[in-house]
């Protein structure tokens, strides 16, 4: 054959900043209800997304450019994306140009891939059953004659009415998918979808004109009509009963500013015309938060309410001379938060919920058939968990512990209420606030854990059942290393006629009987026995209604392996005992998707070395998958490492494990850099596609690329001590790397960020086997930051060193010896390893002020530190500059210290402070 012929080979190429810039990831897969279509966006690390929608039922696949935020109809049929400006119009434009930058949307016909486009889009939806497409646009632009075009004469004889932004309408059209003809309303301020796809209900006020109108649209002859009209009512929340029967809605008088605006509530008999409005209560009313919505069997209506609606005070302003001297004005206008040691929440925490506790309206049901109306909640139990409910209903209330957040986390108190009565049982106290009962579907049983064990609650006999008495399997988390009761593993379904229901211990699936109380593994002690750690997946969820199982329904299992850390589907079957492979390998597995009225269902398979693409499968058969993306092509076209399992047993004999990524083009035989990268468990990631972004991250495939090992340890901490055993676990891993022969021991480089940050900070107190340290985020000094606070929530941090991940277990008054121990700032001077810290100066999580602390207590003692401060930025950085100037700044830092590359002049000589002109 002629060389001429032969085909050359490819060269991969380097992994550069630029390549992950443009490295494209799959983000909000959507599939239809019927399984027959399903949309996905595709975007890179920076630039322009673009939106994918594919048939399964054929070969047709479209493209959006721009597109973002897929949304699918019922059908498949048709597909919807928003379409955001550019990042280039975006980058490029000034503040005033920017905001005036607005979103469109992209309407895709699946079957001939057919694009309609509607600009300055808020929001769109599809209705339940498909048909109907609602788009919501932006305000309109002001007129001509809004900048200024009329004269002044016309100006001064107008006297427009202020309307408060919250009550301004915006224009919406109906598009009805089928023959593409729609409905266009103006000063539409709320819409809602029946689920039936029968009608739609808008609400239309215009303050100015005097004009407010429920309007009814009938989506079957594209009819309207007003069904009530007010000439100074503003029209609030509304609501359509499944069947087509009823509409509900608010109102209250448009005159009276939104905020302290009460509303009341109002019924809409579609079929006979008639209006009534529901009862009043002395101590409730509606507000602008309440919401509607009707129970699926059209029975009841549930709503909610608050005690009282007042408008927001006012800063008292200074009219007269006398005002200058009026104590309650001065005084009025003060700067002030008044910390109350009883008060329940601390102040920055009850500032951060303020805008949370505003919206939150009690939840209270209207029974239909005799017009009573019965409040479920209220301030002293204000959450009700309400699907479909009809007799009785799950609530909860943390009210009687926030203070105790401060220093030992959450807990709450559950109930049963009565939905007819009102009638409320306590029935649990204190539990943790992430172990939620489970109620059952014929609402006669809860199912809940606690403290080790799982019980049933038989509601109406008001009485609890031991269910796990003689059990020798736990249930209770196995590897709980935290000062605090260790979580169970939590619950699968209920089956759909309250017989049994599914809990999980660490590997096995268990299917217990509500009668007999009897329990058996669904997973057979396969998975105890193999170390395969089993949960049912691809469930359907709805927003409104929890998932249940049939009584001999075929299971999906996700099993991950213990032991290779590899995953696999297996089948099973509700009320057997016996679990079956499917597929199985070197791999993770995912189930991001599944339809609702069929068994189709999409999954992500995924390795190191392979990208997460989606494929698509029959939910008995995911072995015989469809691979519907080749984003792996990105990959292939790179040089890429590889990652292998590594076990090793630090000092005190407990076995570990790690990850181990070896450089692109690793030789056997020759030593590397070592990059260390941490949290607490690692292992898991084996399998994992490496995240390709520039963030606060060190980027695992340019950090192989550029010739560095990576290593992923397992840490297990003692309670008490996390510092010193974070360090035993690092440093015995970090020598079977230089025992094998992959480290070499004077190029081992360690970054961590948050917890790892500080777990970073404390190893170089302790070891010098690390060259080079970056620490992201890091508590420094346990005594300072136990009573500081977490900016973001505005909650104490007492509570994340007594119980939490801290794990010091005591108060600082009692134990202040561990907290000295496991702070870094206290042994600086023992340090001999290159620092770099970075913080953002608005972190959220971790007061910035422990990396200050830590950097001056390093510069005092004269060590090698940089301190890297991110203006203006959270815990995680935000702004892409920041993240891609913190990613180049740390492959400089380890580049320096494990390669022998020039120190990069900020490194040696540091940057003045400058202040940039800003653009005008």
């Amino acid at each position: 054959m002629c060389a001429s012929l032969l085909s050359a080979p490819t060269l991969a190429a380097d992994v550069t900043p630029q390549a992950i810039m443009k490295f494209e990831s799959l983000n909000k897969p959507v599939i239809a209800a019927k399984g027959t279509a399903f949309a996905v966006e595709v975007a890179p690390d920076r630039g322009d997304s673009h939106g994918l929608v594919k048939r399964l039922d054929s070969a047709k696949s479209f493209e959006v450019k721009g597109g973002s935020k897929p949304v699918i109809s019922f059908d498949g049929r048709f597909a919807a994306f928003a379409v955001e400006p550019s990042l280039l119009a975006q980058e490029s434009a000034d503040a005033k140009e920017r905001k005036k930058l607005k979103s469109a949307m992209v309407l895709v016909d699946t079957q001939s891939g057919k694009e309609t486009r509607y600009e300055r889009v808020k929001q769109f939806a599809f209705n339940d059953s498909g048909t109907y497409l609602a788009v919501w646009y932006e305000e309109a632009e002001p007129s001509a004659d809004d900048k200024g075009g009329k004269s002044e004469q016309a100006k001064s004889d107008e006297k427009p009415t202020k309307i408060d932004d919250y009550d301004k309408g915006r224009s919406i059209e109906l598009v009805e998918l089928g023959s593409g003809k729609s409905v266009k309303l103006e000063n539409i301020t709320a819409y809602h979808f029946d689920k039936s796809g029968r009608y739609a209900l808008l609400a239309q006020n215009d303050i100015a004109a005097k004009q407010h109108h429920v309007v009814l649209v009938d989506l079957q002859s594209a009819t309207q009509t007003v069904i009530q009209g007010y000439v100074d009512q503003q029209i609030g929340a509304l609501a359509l009963s499944k069947d087509g029967k009823y509409a509900a809605y608010t109102y209250g008088a448009d005159n009276v500013d939104p905020y302290g605006r009460p509303y009341q509530l109002a019924l809409f008999n579609i079929e006979s015309g008639k209006l009534k409005t529901a009862p009043k209560a002395k101590d409730w009313t509606l507000n602008r938060y309440s919401e509607l919505n009707f129970s699926d069997d059209s029975q009841r209506l549930f709503f909610g309410r608050v005690p009282e609606v007042s408008q927001q005070l006012e800063v008292p302003k200074v009219t007269k001379e006398a005002d200058l001297f009026d104590e309650s004005i001065i005084t009025g206008q003060r700067g002030l938060n008044v910390w109350h040691g009883d008060d329940p929440r601390i102040k920055p925490n009850e500032i951060n919920q303020y805008k949370k506790e505003l919206k939150r309206t009690y939840l209270a049901v209207l029974h239909l058939n005799s017009n009573q109306v019965v409040q479920l909640a209220d301030q002293q139990v204000p959450d009700v968990d309400v699907q479909q409910q009809k007799r009785f209903v799950l609530a909860s209330s943390d009210v009687p512990y926030l203070k105790m957040i401060t220093w030992a986390g959450f807990y709450r108190d559950y109930y049963v209420i009565d939905i007819n009565t009102g009638r409320r049982v306590q029935f649990l106290t204190q539990q943790p606030a992430n172990e939620v009962p489970k109620l059952s579907p014929d609402e006669r049983l809860v199912a809940y854990y606690q403290r080790g064990d799982i019980y049933l609650y038989q509601v109406t006999q008001d009485n609890r059942v031991k269910l796990t008495k003689d059990f020798k399997t736990p249930f209770a988390d196995e590897d709980h290393d935290y000062p605090s009761v260790a979580p169970s593993y939590g619950f699968g379904p209920w089956l759909a006629d309250s017989s049994a229901f599914i809990a999980y211990d660490k590997y096995d699936i268990w299917q217990f009987n509500a009668e007999s109380h009897a329990a058996f593994r669904i997973t057979a002690a396969d998975g105890r026995k193999n170390q395969i750690q089993y949960r049912v997946t691809a469930l359907v969820n709805k927003a409104d209604e929890a998932a249940t199982l049939k009584s001999d329904e075929a299971l999906l299992l996700h099993g991950y392996n213990e032991l290779t850390k590899a995953d696999g589907f297996y089948k099973a079957k509700v009320g057997v005992s016996g679990v079956k492979p499917l597929m199985q390998g070197e791999y993770k597995l995912n189930a991001v998707a599944r339809a609702e009225k069929s068994d189709e269902f999409i999954f992500t398979k995924e390795r190191y070395d392979l990208f997460p693409d989606l494929y698509s499968a029959k939910l008995n058969s995911p072995q015989d998958a469809v691979r519907q993306t080749d984003l792996d092509s990105q990959k292939r076209a790179l040089d890429w490492g590889q990652s292998e399992l590594v076990h090793w047993t630090n000092g005190d004999g407990q076995p570990l494990d790690g990850v181990l990524i070896k450089p692109s083009n690793y030789q056997e035989g020759q030593r590397y850099p070592v990059l260390v990268y941490f949290y607490r468990f690692m292992s898991d990631r084996l399998h994992a596609f490496p995240q390709m972004k520039l963030n606060h991250r060190p980027n695992f495939a340019w950090f192989a690329d550029n010739g560095y090992a990576i290593f992923l340890p397992d840490i297990r901490f003692e309670v008490g001590y996390p510092g010193a055993t974070s360090v035993q676990a690092l440093t015995s891993g970090v020598q079977h790397l230089i025992d094998i022969g992959i480290a070499d021991r004077d190029k081992v480089g360690i970054q961590g960020h948050s917890w790892g940050g500080y777990q970073t900070a404390f190893a170089v107190t302790q070891t010098n086997i690390f060259k080079a340290a970056v620490t992201g985020a890091p508590v420094s000094n346990m005594t300072s930051a136990y009573s500081g606070i977490r900016h973001g929530s505005g909650l104490a941090r007492q509570f994340q060193y007594e119980t939490g991940q801290s794990r010091i277990g005591e108060s600082l008054f009692k134990a202040p010896q561990k907290y000295i121990e496991n702070s870094p700032v206290f042994y600086v001077e023992r340090i001999k390893t290159p620092m770099m810290i970075m913080f953002g100066d608005k972190d959220d999580a971790v007061p910035w002020e422990q990396g200050v602390e830590l950097y001056l207590a390093m510069r005092r003692a004269g060590k090698d530190v940089v301190f890297l401060q991110y203006e203006d930025e959270p815990h995680h950085l935000k702004k892409y500059p920041n993240k891609v100037d913190y990613s180049l700044r740390m492959m400089q830092y380890f580049d320096h210290y494990l390669k022998g590359a020039p120190a990069p002049k900020w490194l040696t000589e540091g940057e003045a402070y400058t202040e940039l002109k800003k653009a005008d």
